[in-house]
């Protein structure tokens, strides 16, 4: 039972590159997929993701169900994605490659329609964003993206933005200043 366990199907040198093929094809395919599937998963989405997984198993692994064989594989996943997610951070110009770049999605509380379908977006589903950020629909923003890792963010034009408590010490400060005249 422990030789089944611990015996390699294929070599060593085999599953490491079949891994990192596997996974670097990936993340090309994910990259030119866009931006929605990574942030805003529907259950078709999910469902896609769940398959997706299966579908390159074999790929991975080939003919090997050891026990060794898949922590190889888990082991160099889990380096390779250390090693690009570290050089990503070293990089604007390799980051913006290997993620992209963010999208304008509305601008001055105007939709910009063809961003939104080249990213696979549907107004509600970034209307939902919007609120989920303070803004009850995009005629409050000054700008919406999309960012490379998929979040939505939403800058509110000035008199739309929650006041700070900065703010709150201004009028702090001038109430006092009004009273101390008045008295």
């Amino acid at each position: 039972m422990w030789h089944d366990l611990t015996q390699l199907g294929i070599s060593a040198p085999d599953k490491i590159v079949r891994t990192v093929v596997v996974y670097l094809a990936l993340a090309v395919l994910l990259r030119l997929a866009g931006k929605r599937d990574l942030a805003q998963l529907n259950s078709f989405d999910l469902v896609v993701m769940l398959l997706l997984s299966n579908v390159v198993q074999n790929a991975v692994i080939g003919p090997d169900n050891s026990l060794t064989g898949g922590l190889i594989g888990a082991a160099v996943l889990i380096a390779i994605n250390a090693a690009i997610v570290r050089l990503i951070r070293r990089s604007d110009r390799v980051a913006r490659l290997l993620e992209g770049t963010p999208t304008v999605l509305a601008f001055r509380g105007r939709w910009d329609d063809a961003a939104l379908r080249r990213e696979g977006l549907r107004k509600a589903d970034v209307d939902a964003a919007l609120r989920r950020q303070n803004a009850n629909d995009v005629s409050q923003v000054e700008r919406v993206t999309i960012e490379p890792g998929g979040a939505i963010v939403a800058t509110l034009q000035d008199g739309q933005q929650d006041a700070t408590l900065a703010d709150v010490h201004r009028l702090e400060a001038k109430l006092d200043l009004l009273l101390a005249k008045l008295s």
